[in-house]
């Protein structure tokens, strides 16, 4: 798999304005999420962009792994927040059982859906048993580019529950809500919060 290259130049351009833009903070859901886990606990964040998100997991104490696909983003991270973020594409997740969360705000979107169950396998063997993984979507009915040329898989809910329990995520909660992409668009999200069995 190789990261679609517009999606791919826009993040590599606009890393300074997600790094500076002060609308951006950590995401909503992430304090719910880490407040699941135990203190100090090991989690994986994938696709952390300019480290909103990093920052938070790190300030509350965890063991963060921040790690992102685009070199600019990757370089912001440790820029603005100090945290030895690392590059690595959906793919290249390659760990096994080695951490209690994956976390995966607004990232895994642009995963083309051929290439999502696998990628969500990858997922599941990285998290120890009862670990949790945090993913969110914005749902649509197929892949295609947003008013910024980035490709997204736009999954039904339907389908996206069906490709989860595929990789046999147990589920946790789910919230479908309405949000404001970069482009100015607005649709529905969905939130996903699933478990690696015991």
């Amino acid at each position: 798999m190789s990261i679609d290259r517009e999606t791919y130049e826009f993040y590599q351009s606009e890393a300074p304005f997600y790094s500076f833009n002060p609308a951006i903070g950590p995401s909503r859901h992430l304090d719910a999420f880490l407040d699941r886990l135990t203190p100090g606990a090991r989690v994986l964040e994938l696709g952390c962009g300019a480290g909103r998100d990093s920052a938070r997991i790190a300030q509350r104490g965890f063991d963060l792994d921040a790690t992102d696909g685009v070199p600019a983003m990757v370089a912001k991270t440790k820029e603005r927040h100090g945290i030895d973020a690392r590059l690595m594409r959906f793919d290249q997740l390659a760990a096994n059982a080695e951490y209690e969360a994956v976390w995966a705000h607004a990232c895994l979107l642009h995963c083309p859906q051929a290439e999502l169950p696998g990628v969500l396998a990858a997922v599941y063997r990285a998290l120890r048993p009862g670990g949790l993984h945090y993913a969110s979507y914005k749902l649509g009915d197929g892949e295609s580019r947003d008013g910024l040329g980035r490709l997204h898989n736009f999954p039904s809910a339907d389908w996206l529950r069906d490709t989860y329990r595929g990789a046999q995520f147990e589920w946790v909660e789910e919230e479908i809500f309405a949000g404001k992409g970069s482009d100015g668009a607005e649709r529905d999200w969905i939130g996903l919060t699933v478990r690696r069995g015991n």
